[in-house]
């Protein structure tokens, strides 16, 4: 990924410990799971099939793995408009389920403002009954607002 352009440090940066607050995504249902595997190339029968999903323990087909991270670059650009994601890791835990939908949350664990704002923050996607699916870890720069549509 390319940097953004440098800026100077917002008076608002968050500090250590500053929280993201809570954003839902889904329930994803199959349809959803059917048009991320049509445009994603993962047509991977055991997020698609009950039958497959069944087999090897599930009580329904989980939803993608990446479809399931992709939803942590629009929980933190609802709650800043002035970073973009650099770099995002991530440990799956539990699956997410079809019919199910995914919270996620996240503080700053690491905070610079020089050389150039950065933000690391650790978060996390939970399922039904507040049980950890995924564990991330993510790098945000932050971009000038000018920059923004």
């Amino acid at each position: 990924m390319n940097a953004p352009p440098e800026t100077s440090t917002p008076q608002d940066w968050p500090e250590v410990g500053a929280d993201i607050g809570l954003r839902a995504f889904g329930p994803f249902d199959s349809g959803r799971l059917a048009h991320y595997a049509a445009v994603s190339g993962d047509d991977n029968p055991l997020h698609l099939d009950a039958s497959v999903a069944k087999a090897v323990g599930l009580a329904a087909p989980p939803v993608h793995g990446m479809l399931i991270l992709g939803c942590f670059e629009p929980a933190l650009l609802a709650w800043r408009r002035d970073i973009a994601l650099m770099g995002l890791s991530a440990k799956f835990l539990a699956p997410i389920l079809v019919g199910e939908e995914v919270v996620i949350s996240g503080r700053v664990v690491r905070a610079r403002r020089v050389p150039r704002p950065e933000l690391v923050l650790r978060l996390l996607a939970r399922g039904p009954n507040q049980d950890i699916a995924v564990i991330a870890e993510a790098t945000a720069l932050h971009i000038a607002t000018e920059a923004l549509p």
